[in-house]
């Protein structure tokens, strides 16, 4: 495929025609196409194709096409149907009436493109630019916007550990079957070994299928660890044909053994596999859990617990603009939140597109974060800080951390009692950061009449750990700050972006589930979606709809009534 990259024209005089007697007080398609034209060209993918070959589908096309798919939760092929079929969508792309359209493999070959070529972001970044072009979004004096995430469920079922070793083999046997089938019966599984895999992996692996109690299932877990190294000392033996170590299936495989089993060799007896315990396996961010998708982990957040992915909405919250979603971040399911901030306001300052206020939530907040958003993008975080977890900081009694008095330039700390610090050490916690442990003197300690409310331990002198001074104060100050009023008014606003959570996760949108394997296109598909969102609500605002108000119980309406009366 080539790309010969044309002027988009006007919509065709009947097409107009025909949409306006169709659909008089019009749809999104015909609304967006008149306020903000095209919104993609072909000039944004031209180094997706190369310049030889069968000219390709105009791209721009394809990306609308993938907005409104999305925008309404449809297939390739309902897609490629609709463009076919439906004369709102004949407006927006501009065809005739009688365009015959496109195969439906075609947006499945686009996507591809778009992410070998690292291009996915302009799904979003285009219709943005538009909006920005057009006025709707001003952004007078940066505004504000807020953050929050949610979680994504992998297109994979969640497996427990013998259904997961038993569907990793299945599936290492299937792909080897498929690459060397004459290999796999003469090295691997001659004819009376091949009758019992047959009948062990011939078919999927599903608890109902497992025998019953402890001791069967222990013994088809040896038996299952086993097979799977046989399998693996036949692909790594010299005799096996290099390229079957190099198939996906067949690479899970091995690092799902290493995570989940080890060898007991004793002389003179014949190897035994068995279980790790959970304590020998590798933490979530690094255990597979799927033979399927490599990249989806089990994480948990209070109640909820899944296998997938996180997806990070941030969207502009101006009262007299469109809500539209500016950024998009999704991140391996067990990542926490403040990891993703920094990614997402180097996107945001990559598109001039920078808040003076970022509502979050307590999940992005920390003091290096803090600090990080005000001196390296400008950027208020507004959000509340983790209260003090110490003892003294939890029953709000004694003397906690705020209660000290820091010299920074003499390296002394004074405590409540009015006693210097005895020592300052520099030192760095267990996730490398900087710190500085400050001691008091012992004997100084055990003497100090305001000694229970200080420290509990029985010798030794109370210990003070302080990050450095920048965090010191702006977490000390937001944990003072969001106490007061005039914080939590503000903060308020964050509260609307759980409306654009549950639009995204219902409905045609399905933010919910990946349709997709992997963490690259389920980020595709978060930006396609958060793309069609936007399509939506810039077709509301041009329509001049009012924004729907929050939803409250009966009972709290007539509460509510009461207490104003």
């Amino acid at each position: 495929m080539s790309l010969h990259p044309e002027a988009i024209g006007p919509v065709p005089e009947a097409t107009a025609r025909a949409a306006r007697a169709s659909f008089p007080k019009g749809t999104a398609c015909l609304r967006l196409r008149d306020k903000l034209g095209a919104i993609f060209d072909d000039g944004m993918f031209a180094g997706l194709y190369p310049k030889c070959g069968q000219p390709a589908y105009a791209p721009w096309r394809l990306a609308l096409v993938t907005v409104l798919q999305f925008a309404e939760g449809l297939s390739d092929r309902q897609a490629a149907d609709a463009v076919r079929g439906r004369l709102d969508w004949k407006y927006a792309l501009g065809l005739d009436l009688d365009d015959p359209g496109f195969d439906a493999s075609v947006l499945c070959e686009f996507r591809a493109r778009l992410l070998d070529g690292g291009q996915e972001y302009l799904l979003l970044d285009a219709l943005v630019d538009a909006a920005r072009g057009c006025g709707v979004i001003r952004l007078r004096g940066r505004g504000q916007q807020r953050t929050d995430a949610t979680h994504v469920l992998a297109a994979v079922r969640t497996l427990h550990r013998l259904e997961l070793v038993g569907e990793s083999l299945r599936a290492a046997l299937n792909a080897v079957a498929a690459a060397a089938p004459a290999w796999l019966a003469e090295h691997v599984a001659p004819p009376p070994v091949a009758t019992a895999w047959a009948e062990r992996y011939g078919v999927r692996i599903e608890a109902f299928r497992l025998p019953a109690g402890k001791a069967a299932r222990a013994a088809l877990v040896e038996t299952i660890g086993d097979d799977g190294h046989t399998l693996l000392a036949a692909l790594w033996s010299p005799a096996a044909p290099a390229d079957l170590r190099g198939l996906p299936a067949v690479e899970r495989l091995r690092r799902i053994w290493v995570q989940q089993f080890y060898v007991v060799e004793t002389e003179g007896k014949a190897r035994q596999v068995r279980w790790r315990d959970p304590a020998e396996q590798p933490p979530a961010a690094q255990r597979l859990a799927s033979p399927y998708d490599a990249e989806a982990r089990v994480a948990d957040k209070r109640s909820v617990q899944w296998l997938g992915y996180k997806v990070h909405l941030t969207e502009t919250c101006e009262p007299e603009e469109p809500l539209l979603i500016v950024a998009v971040e999704t991140t391996p399911a067990p990542q926490p939140d403040r990891a993703a901030l920094t990614p997402i306001l180097n996107r945001l300052a990559a598109r001039d597109l920078l808040p003076a206020v970022q509502l979050v939530d307590t999940g992005y907040v920390d003091a290096a974060a803090l600090v990080a958003a005000r001196d390296c993008y400008g950027v208020d975080l507004v959000g509340p800080a983790m209260p003090d977890v110490s003892r003294q900081g939890r029953a709000k009694e004694g003397y906690d951390l705020a209660s000290f008095v820091i010299d920074w330039a003499a390296q002394r700390v004074v405590c409540p009692a009015g006693r210097a610090s005895a020592g300052w050490t520099p030192s760095r916690d267990r996730h490398g950061r900087p710190v500085d442990h400050v001691r008091f003197d012992k004997a100084t300690c055990r003497a100090c009449r305001e000694r229970p409310a200080c420290t509990g331990a029985k010798n030794t002198p109370r210990q003070v750990r302080l990050r450095p001074q920048a965090e010191h104060e702006a977490l000390q100050a937001r944990r003072r700050e969001q106490e007061t009023e005039p914080w939590k008014k503000r903060y308020a606003a964050r509260a609307g972006i759980e409306g654009t959570i549950s639009q995204a996760v219902r409905g045609a949108f399905g933010l919910r589930r990946s349709r997709y394997l992997g963490l690259a296109k389920t980020r595709l598909q978060h930006l396609a979606t958060a793309a069609a969102i936007n399509w939506t609500r810039l077709s509301d605002w041009f329509n001049q709809q009012p924004r729907a108000k929050t939803r409250c119980s009966h009972l709290v309406v007539a509460l509510h009534n009461q207490a104003a009366a």
